[in-house]
C-alpha cells in the first residue's frame, strides 16, 4: 500500500514562527515532527511510496528538506493552492492527490505530518491488516471540552458504531486522530465530494464512511500531540525532553537559569537570562531577559524582555 502524509496546512495559529516554514519542520528533541512520521513509514516494508501532500507555497522548503533526509520512499505531491483562502480542504486535497498520482489501488494509509504519535505506526498497520476494513486511530483526550475539537467515536468492541465530527456536547472523550487506513474499495473521496459534503476535515469523511461501511478503531494510550498551537507544540517538546533541557554543542550559554523543558539550538546565544518551557531557534540571541512558554525564531535578538507566551519571529529585534 501507499501512504499519504498530510502537510498542506498554513499553521496560522503558530505565526510568525510558521509564517515562512511548514509547522511539520518544527524541531521536537533531536528531530522534526514530520521526520518522526517519515522514519516510521520508511522502516515498514508494507508501505511502498510515501506521498507528502503540500501546497505550492512550501514546495521549495519541502523539496530541500526531503533531499536532505536519508529516506527513499517520500515524494512530493503538490496541491494547486498557495494561500489559506485557496486551500482545497484535507478531503479535497486527498481526492486530487489520488487522481494525480494514481494511488490507492492497493489501499491507502493517511497520516498527518503535524501529529507526534507516541505509538508505532507498524502496530496500527498490523491492526488494519487483521481487520480488512477501514481503520482509524483513537485516543482518550480526557476532557469533554477538548473533545469538541475532534471527531468523537463510539465503539462496540473495536467497531465504530457512531462518529460525530466536532460535536457541541460530546458524550465521551474518545476521539479520532488524523491517522487512517483504507482498503482500496474505501478510497471513496470523489464519491464523498460528489455529494456536496464538507471537504475541509477528514473527520467529516470518516463520519460519512462509517454510516456506509465498517470502520474499526485502533485505540492507544500512548502520548499524542497535534502540533497546531504554541501550547501543543511546547507540550510535544516537553514530552521529547522528558522535563529536562537540551543545549546544542554549538550554542553559547552564559549566566543562565534554565528551567524545565528548554531547548537551545545550534548557534544560539543566551546570556544573563532565565528560560522556562522555551525554545530558542538556531542563531537567535537572548540577553538580559526572562522568557516563559515562548518561542524565539532563528536570528532573532531579544534583549531586556520579561515575557510569557511570546512568539518572536525570525530576524526580529526586541525591543
Amino acid at each position: 500500500m501507499d501512504a499519504v502524509v498530510l502537510a498542506g496546512g498554513y499553521a496560522t495559529r503558530l505565526w510568525p514562527i510558521t509564517r515562512h516554514r511548514p509547522k511539520m519542520f518544527l524541531p521536537v528533541g533531536e528531530t522534526t515532527v514530520i521526520d518522526r512520521v517519515l522514519g516510521a513509514l520508511e522502516s515498514d516494508a508494507r508501505v511502498e511510496d510515501v506521498y507528502v501532500s503540500t501546497n505550492e507555497r512550501f514546495v521549495e522548503a519541502f523539496t530541500e528538506h526531503l533531499a536532505a533526509t536519508p529516506y527513499e520512499k517520500p515524494r512530493l505531491s503538490v496541491e494547486e493552492t498557495a494561500a489559506e483562502d485557496e486551500k482545497l480542504g484535507v478531503v479535497g486535497a486527498l481526492a486530487q492527490l489520488v487522481d494525480r498520482e494514481g494511488t490507492g489501488g492497493e489501499g491507502l494509509l493517511v497520516v498527518a505530518g503535524d501529529n507526534l504519535l507516541g505509538f508505532d505506526l507498524s502496530e496500527f498497520l498490523d491492526f488494519f491488516e487483521a481487520g480488512e476494513t477501514a481503520a482509524l486511530a483513537a485516543h482518550d483526550v480526557g476532557s469533554r471540552e477538548r473533545a469538541k475539537q475532534f471527531g468523537l467515536v463510539a465503539l462496540e468492541d473495536d467497531r465504530v458504531v457512531d462518529f460525530q465530527e466536532k460535536p457541541d456536547e460530546p458524550a465521551s472523550t474518545l476521539v479520532s486522530i488524523a491517522c487512517y487506513a483504507f482498503p482500496a474499495e474505501e478510497v471513496r473521496f470523489r464519491e464523498y465530494l460528489a455529494g456536496d459534503n464538507n471537504p475541509d476535515e477528514p473527520g467529516w469523511f470518516l463520519q460519512w464512511l462509517q454510516a456506509r461501511s465498517t470502520v474499526r478503531a485502533f485505540t492507544f494510550a500512548d502520548p499524542w500531540f497535534d502540533i497546531g498551537t504554541p501550547e501543543n507544540y511546547l507540550d510535544a517538546v516537553a514530552w521529547a525532553l522528558d522535563g529536562g533541557t537540551h543545549v546544542a554543542d554549538t550554542a553559547t550559554v552564559d549566566n543562565v537559569a534554565l528551567g524545565a523543558n528548554v531547548h537551545v539550538m545550534a548557534g544560539a546565544t543566551v546570556r544573563n537570562a532565565t528560560l522556562e518551557r522555551t525554545v530558542v531557534f538556531p542563531d537567535a540571541t537572548v540577553e538580559d531577559a526572562t522568557l516563559r512558554e515562548s518561542l524565539v525564531d532563528h536570528d532573532a535578538l531579544v534583549r531586556g524582555l520579561d515575557s510569557t507566551g511570546a512568539l518572536i519571529g525570525a530576524h526580529s529585534r526586541l525591543p
